[in-house]
């Protein structure tokens, strides 16, 4: 297979356009806002401790799962905005039954997967009948749905709460130690005793199985090209409302399984303290992973790398931790624009390659060729 450099240098080009714009324009806030640039720079940019290094493993891993369930949808031109409220009517009902010990330790551990899974897609399919049946917007139905999850757990919270001593924290059952996934020690290997979550090969074989589908398989061509041309799709014989509602049920699936990490690797029980705005998170995620298993991963690497130095800003750097959340603001957005100049600058050099070579072919026409 010959190698294309002009696609290879426009490949390149995206990425590092995107860095140099959102480092110009991080700077320019720090500027106006009279903020140490060089400071909050050395900050962000210095290698992160051991278990910094842990902490950034274990969030990339949860924000991956988010950021296929995202991606699942995009790749069909839905928006599931939907993974938060998903993502916590699946960790409760994993949680409550995990909790109950019915079965023993993995099996426990496997059938709460496949529950939470069920749950979330159950609750995303909500969305997708409303689309399909009624015309209603994803955008709009997953958004409703997320408020109508965050309330009507809260409410059943109430109900599976288990009090716990000399505390006033409200959670379900606490899973009994064979229900507990054990994590990964890496001491030997960087010197902490933080583990890495048990869990991290369950977003590792959803990205495999996501690449899978999508590239070795007819439904990830048929959800791949409904995606790009609805009107091909139907002509190709695709079930475009079918397509719609099993896209937003697999989306549902991979949203459910989100928590999971969390619950068998740290938590060990869903309460009030559950951690919010990760789906939010995997929006962001599969947007500057351009929805692709490895730039996702890549990305979930550098939301989590952030978030974890953030605390830095404040001491080393005198700034608000909240810095963190424009800069990843500002990256997402300059990855969206970098691409789509580059994109564009591909397209226009395209066009001038193939006016070239006709240009090049009536030159070497005999004249008297055409009458």
């Amino acid at each position: 297979m010959k190698f294309d450099v002009r696609k290879f240098g426009l490949g390149l080009a995206a990425p590092a356009l995107a860095i140099v714009v959102a480092l110009v324009l991080t700077s320019l806030i720090l500027l106006a806002a009279g903020d140490p640039v060089l400071a909050v720079w050395q900050v962000l940019f210095k290698a992160p401790l051991p278990r910094q290094a842990v902490a950034i493993v274990n969030e990339a891993s949860v924000l991956y799962l988010s950021a296929v369930a995202v991606a699942i949808g995009f790749k069909m031109n839905l928006f599931n905005i939907g993974v938060d409220g998903q993502y916590r009517i699946a960790s409760f009902m994993a949680a409550v039954f995990a909790g109950a010990h019915f079965l023993p330790g993995w099996l426990n551990i496997i059938v709460s997967i496949i529950i939470a899974m069920a749950s979330g897609a159950i609750w995303a399919a909500i969305a997708g009948v409303l689309k399909v049946g009624r015309g209603v917007s994803e955008v709009i139905s997953t958004i409703m749905l997320n408020y109508i999850a965050t309330y009507f757990v809260a409410y059943l919270l109430k109900g599976a709460a288990v009090k716990i001593e000399g505390s006033n924290a409200t959670s379900t059952q606490v899973l009994a130690e064979d229900s507990r996934v054990p994590g990964i020690n890496l001491e030997g290997l960087l010197g902490t005793g933080r583990e890495v979550y048990g869990l991290v090969f369950l977003s590792i074989a959803v990205g495999i199985l996501f690449w899978f589908i999508l590239s070795k398989t007819r439904f990830g061509f048929d959800l791949r090209a409904t995606g790009q041309s609805e009107s091909a799709a139907v002509a190709s014989g695709v079930n475009v409302k079918r397509m719609v509602v099993v896209a937003m049920i697999l989306s549902g699936a991979v949203a459910g399984l989100v928590g999971m990490p969390l619950l068998f690797g740290q938590d060990y029980a869903y309460g009030d303290t559950v951690q919010a705005g990760l789906g939010f998170a995997g929006i962001s995620v599969a947007l500057l992973g351009r929805n692709h298993p490895v730039g996702m991963a890549v990305s979930a690497l550098v939301w989590g790398y952030l978030n974890q130095l953030s605390n830095g800003l404040q001491i080393s750097a005198g700034v608000s931790d909240r810095l963190v959340l424009i800069i990843q603001g500002i990256i997402v957005l300059s990855v969206v624009i970098a691409y789509e100049v580059v994109r564009r600058a591909g397209l226009r050099m395209e066009q001038s390659r193939v006016a070239r070579e006709l240009d090049a072919r009536s030159t070497l026409e005999p004249k008297g060729a055409t009458a």
